[in-house]
């Protein structure tokens, strides 16, 4: 009989042989997609993807300042663009991300 162990690390192992596979054939089927979408003509609006912006804005505006989502001390951060330095050196000294999560 299988211990959990045992389970859990054919998981892991089958997890990673997965991503290997989904890796290897993810170009072959991009291209077969791109094929099909352009021998039928398939549109965005055909496959029920919005992509256009809300009525009023063009895509790529900036749409104003972001809330933080982080802070240590004075520091915040939004959790978009580059990261900053105190979260670099909080993870570097062992902490994670969500220590530093800013409580709603």
């Amino acid at each position: 009989m299988s211990t959990l162990a045992d389970i859990q690390a054919q998981i892991a192992a089958l997890q990673i042989q997965a991503e290997e596979i989904r890796k290897a054939e993810f170009d072959s089927v991009v291209a077969d997609i791109k094929l099909k979408i352009s021998s039928y003509g398939i549109t965005a609006k055909d496959l029920g993807l919005d992509v256009t912006a809300p009525a009023g804005k063009e895509r790529g505006s900036v749409k104003g300042e972001v809330a933080a989502k982080y802070q240590k001390g004075d520091d915040t951060w939004s959790g978009r663009g580059r990261t900053p330095r105190f979260i670099q050196d909080h993870i570097a000294s062992g902490g994670t991300l969500e220590d530093l999560l800013i409580q709603k």
